[in-house]
């Protein structure tokens, strides 16, 4: 057995394992609505349910409004072209059906039922999936052999009036258009004067070439191979399939091996290792080469690089660069045709996707989906011409676009604002975006001037040219080299517009920065030359800016601890008048709920007052942030069960609170499940000033806190955004080591209300 051998059928034990451990497969049915009480039952079913019924009687179009069709997808297949597989069947096609539900769940929030029909009949099919058509929102057909599938997509678009779309058609089209495009442009190709070598006559290569054909390629310009060879004109077998007669040329070639000389594009999607390195050695200079057939491409990714050093290449494989993976379209493409309730998808849909991956490829990419992909070095360039199947922002750039083009082609149902698209598409990517919505608009009101000390990390480069595309902030960035910064801008693909780069030693205000930080430190034993040597710590110098007014606020600490940034913070700004310390917070959102959690940052043992003042900030903070601040004072006890040190601070910590903000609903000590378990409060507890679940959570020292917080972070599907430091005179604010780039935006969004 060889070493690929061994790989493989361990891969395929582990495939096995995957889906029949725990719940068999990989779907199940989830409820989206309460359903724990009688009264519960009564509305989703007998009585209540009558009402919406009859409310879509009387309006069909209500249906969308009252149930899940509107964001429900059938996958239907027969299981006839099974993913390389062949005709295996309905049945044996089911995984593949529930892997594709997956996708379009994880990739676009797509709800999905897969069909499976045991039927080799088109017409069946076709009536199948007519009668089914109450139920979903759109159907996506799936593994269903040519040229039945040209035949069945025909019937149901021109019947139905919901989006239909055969993904091995089109999906393979769009993904691999765009990534023709930009290959085109790196090689310095002229659409119209490629000509272009397909290999494979069914649903994906007969799409492929025609989509290519609406992309700009001369029709004269294609070559199609099927198992035969090159489809000439007098084969003898022209007539039999309609779908594949346009692509009969009058040549004298015969084999691929004729057709591909002096070819400057071969888009593959037929079997492996039909295509011999001689074969790309006789194509054109800096050919392009799609070898896209699945699991294993036409000819291996190694083998290709060596024969065609010059060659842009790509396959539908993960372990090699530009997969061309229809994950990046078929989500996305119903996303944004179910949103504008499109009755159909049109060319100018599926080439409005096309040109978004493109343009997308050009774009900087986020940390976070490097990291996913092993730390790659991922920027526009023939190792990367369409965009890696896990970067968020597919999502936002193709489901916008084809919303878009369903709109401006008459065929949507629904009229959106795309600027508010836009942002919804965005929280569902990021899911702070809708949390952060209101601090977004409030600081585009007035952009503060803020500054980042780490002016060189990649990650505050990225966030500040997010900062100004946002409107938020006016961003200053520290560098020892102006020109420095300047070239790591162009190198990251940044565009450094908007954004100021300050030299520390150059600054004209440097001398009075020292004499200012002199004074004000003198008499802690912080001597002339000190002060000099501070002045060269670049987060000293940020936070003298703010101190001295040259810039509004600061955001700081993606490569050093916590305190190389709290300690000039606390020794220049100091708390804010009429306090006596900062905290920390940190929002956390868990599924569809918003904590505050404080303090998880700063202080390490609080006393009493100390506590009173954090929970009064914190519950201010909130307020600011309009929300309606309910506090918990957490403990280890429930309103005194156990007498401590720890709970007696607790307890009298709710004294001050009560006695200074007696409007707030605040109350404890008590036990974290107990304060988020509202019948069991009441119940046990009905004395307590919490008469609604908390939001704000106050824990009694750091320990709990940071540890309580980072545990919720890493063991639940909770989001955090922070720490947010509060009870400062001026605005400096922390981000952590492994802070992700949206959560800087964030910061430096909070950082300008704050001001």
């Amino acid at each position: 057995m060889t070493e690929q051998t061994k790989k493989q059928e361990a891969l395929n034990q582990a495939a096995l394992r995957y889906h029949e451990e725990g719940r068999k497969g990989k779907l199940e049915v989830v409820a989206t609505k309460p359903f724990i009480t009688q009264h519960d039952l009564s509305l989703a079913y007998t009585p209540g349910v009558a009402a919406p019924c009859l409310a879509i009687q009387a309006d069909p179009a209500a249906v969308r409004r009252y149930t899940a069709k509107g964001n429900l997808v059938a996958v239907v297949t027969n299981g006839t072209a099974v993913l390389g597989l062949g005709d295996i069947g309905p049945a044996a096609g089911k995984p593949v059906m529930e892997g594709k539900a997956v996708l379009f769940k994880k990739f676009a929030d797509v709800d999905v039922f897969d069909i499976e029909l045991d039927t080799h009949d088109p017409d069946e099919i076709i009536r199948t999936v007519q009668l089914l058509s109450p139920t979903f929102g759109g159907i996506n057909l799936e593994d269903i052999k040519a040229p039945e599938c040209f035949y069945i997509e025909e019937q149901l678009k021109a019947t139905m009036d919901i989006p239909v779309f055969h993904d091995d058609q089109h999906g393979t089209a769009i993904i691999s258009g765009a990534a023709l495009l930009n290959a085109l442009e790196l090689a310095d190709k002229e659409i119209g004067r490629v000509k272009v070598v397909f290999s494979g006559a069914g649903a994906a290569g007969i799409a492929c070439a025609n989509f290519y054909i609406a992309l700009g390629v001369k029709p004269e310009n294609v070559l199609m191979t099927d198992s035969k060879g090159v489809l000439w004109k007098g084969r003898g077998d022209e007539g039999k399939n309609k779908y594949k007669d346009r692509f009969y040329r009058d040549t004298p070639a015969r084999t691929l091996e004729d057709a591909m000389n002096g070819a400057d594009v071969f888009c593959g999607v037929s079997v492996k290792d039909l295509l011999h390195p001689e074969m790309i050695k006789t194509m054109a200079e800096r050919p392009i080469i799609f070898a896209m057939a699945n699991p294993d491409p036409e000819i291996d990714y190694p083998l290709a690089r060596e024969a065609r050093p010059d060659a842009i290449l790509a396959t539908g494989r993960s372990d090699y660069p530009n997969q061309v993976n229809n994950v990046l379209g078929f989500p996305f493409i119903f996303r944004g045709a179910l949103d504008v309730e499109a009755v159909t998808i049109n060319e100018a849909m599926k080439m409005a996707a096309a040109q978004a991956l493109a343009r997308l490829a050009k774009e900087e990419v986020p940390e976070e989906v490097k990291r996913a992909y092993g730390g790659q070095s991922l920027s526009f360039g023939p190792d990367y011409i369409i965009p890696k199947p896990f970067d968020p922002r597919v999502l936002v750039w193709v489901s916008s676009a084809v919303a878009e083009a369903a709109m401006h082609s008459g065929v949507a149902r629904r009229m959106l604002d795309m600027d508010d698209y836009r942002e919804q598409l965005l929280g569902k990517v990021d899911w702070s975006r809708e949390l952060m919505r209101n601090i977004y608009i409030a600081a585009r009101k007035a952009p503060r001037r803020i500054v980042f000390p780490e002016g060189y990390d990649p990650k505050i480069i990225w966030a500040a040219t997010e900062a100004v595309r946002e409107g938020i902030a006016r961003p200053i960035l520290l560098a020892r080299n102006r020109n420095e910064i300047l070239a790591l801008f162009e190198e990251l693909h940044h565009d450094p517009t908007g954004i100021e780069i300050v030299e520390p030693r150059h600054h004209p205000h440097r001398a009075d920065f020292v004499e200012a930080y002199y004074n004000m430190r003198q008499r802690k034993g912080v001597t002339r030359s000190r002060a000099e040597n501070d002045m060269r710590n670049y987060f000293y110098f940020g936070v003298m800016m703010v101190q001295q007014g040259h810039a509004d606020g600061m955001v700081a600490g993606v490569t050093v601890n916590y305190p190389e940034v709290l300690r000039p913070a606390l020794q220049i700004i100091g708390p804010r008048p009429g306090g006596r310390l900062a905290a920390g917070m940190y929002l956390l959102q868990h599924k569809n709920q918003l904590f505050f959690l404080t303090d998880c940052a700063v202080n390490v043992n609080p006393n009493a007052e100390d506590l009173a003042e954090i929970a009064i900030m914190t519950a201010d903070q909130v307020k600011l942030m309009q929300f309606e601040p309910r506090v918990a004072m957490l403990s280890f006890s429930n309103f005194g069960s156990v007498r401590t040190p720890e709970t007696t601070k607790v307890a009298k910590a709710v004294e001050i609170i009560n006695l200074l903000r007696p409007d707030l609903m605040a109350d404890g000590p008590i036990q974290a499940d107990v304060a988020l378990d509202m019948d069991l409060l009441q119940t046990h507890f009905p004395f307590s000033k919490l008469q609604k679940r908390p939001n704000v959570l106050v824990f009694p020292n750091l320990d709990a806190g940071n540890i309580g917080m980072k545990l919720l972070r890493k063991l639940s599907s909770a989001h955090t955004i922070g720490p947010i430091i509060m009870g400062l005179a001026k605005p400096i604010h922390l981000v952590t080591r492994d802070t992700e780039v949206n959560n800087i935006v964030n910061i430096t969004a909070i950082a300008g209300v704050d001001v």
